[in-house]
């Protein structure tokens, strides 16, 4: 069931953990703030019909609303930031772009807890990973921690076909994840005995997209394999697409959250406050705007 709150501005925000977490109460329970494509800009994009200029209210009232629940930690899915390439508008300045990011993670940071940021395909147009990582005091693109009884794995999907880091690409769709990182998550998903989530911004589970010229990541179903083999992976939490949605393949729950981004119509703030229960091998994901309510069993 599709969940509409429409409170002038609340906010969502896909969260997973930095390094030290601790868990909500005795029970081992973990409560994770979750959000994605706030695609910060200050210009809109009227031919994708994107209001993107209106992040600051939109990201203050998530970090209100996650401080009060209050949440163990913040995950953001990608697309922080847009860069200068928009649909039907002057691009400007692509100088202006690092002051944006800084503001919007300043903006965050006023969630006293850990904050985790996945890289998301506009984040790489007009910076490099390198400027983005320390912009949001991100260790690694991809990498991988304990948040209680759970592990969590951060991939990094900015790549092209030949495995080369995207950065200052002005624009693309399609990622991949290269051999490189395949080997890293193969072997991280081996070490670890805990139920695990994956988190990434382009989804591993849609097969085509018109703007990529087919998956969201061009190796998908070779990410997938990796993480069916496993046996450790219970879901994996993604972007990019800006709706709603759920999969299951091979057992694992794809989770596809919507964009917190504005439109034209205009739309509500969307987040989800997902809280993970390890008794009771359960994922409640409480939408609110545009994401979608889920109950999920692993």
């Amino acid at each position: 069931m599709r969940k509409l709150v429409g409170v002038p501005v609340v906010l969502v925000l896909l969260l997973i953990v930095g390094s030290c977490f601790v868990a909500s109460d005795s029970t081992g329970v973990v409560r994770i703030g979750v959000f994605t494509d706030i695609h910060v800009h200050d210009t809109n994009s009227p031919n994708e019909h994107k209001v993107m200029a209106n992040y600051e209210p939109r990201l203050t009232a998530f970090v209100e609303a996650m401080t009060a629940w209050p949440a163990d930690a913040v995950v953001s899915l990608g697309d922080l930031v847009n860069g200068v390439f928009v649909m039907g508008a002057d691009l400007g300045d692509s100088a202006r772009i690092p002051a944006l990011l800084d503001r919007a993670v300043g903006i965050l940071h006023g969630y006293s807890g850990p904050i985790s940021y996945v890289l998301g395909n506009h984040d790489v147009y007009n910076l490099t990973k390198a400027q983005f990582l320390a912009a949001t005091g991100s260790p690694a693109a991809y990498r991988s921690f304990d948040l209680g009884a759970y592990h969590v794995a951060i991939l990094d999907a900015q790549f092209n076909k030949a495995g080369q880091d995207y950065g200052n690409v002005s624009w693309m769709v399609q990622g991949t994840i290269p051999t490189a990182e395949l080997e890293w998550l193969r072997a991280d998903l081996a070490a670890t005995q805990k139920p695990t989530i994956v988190c990434v911004h382009q989804p591993l589970d849609l097969a085509f997209e018109l703007l990529a010229g087919g998956p969201s990541v061009s190796n998908a179903p070779e990410v997938r394999a990796v993480l069916a083999a496993s046996g450790r992976v219970i879901t994996v939490f993604q972007g990019h697409t800006h709706d709603s949605a759920h999969t299951v393949i091979d057992g694992i729950h794809y989770v596809t959250f919507a964009g917190m981004v504005d439109a034209d119509v205009p739309t509500p703030a969307s987040w989800a406050a997902v809280t993970l229960d390890p008794t009771a091998r359960t994922i409640h994901i409480e939408g609110v705007g545009l994401q979608e309510t889920l109950d999920i069993v692993y």
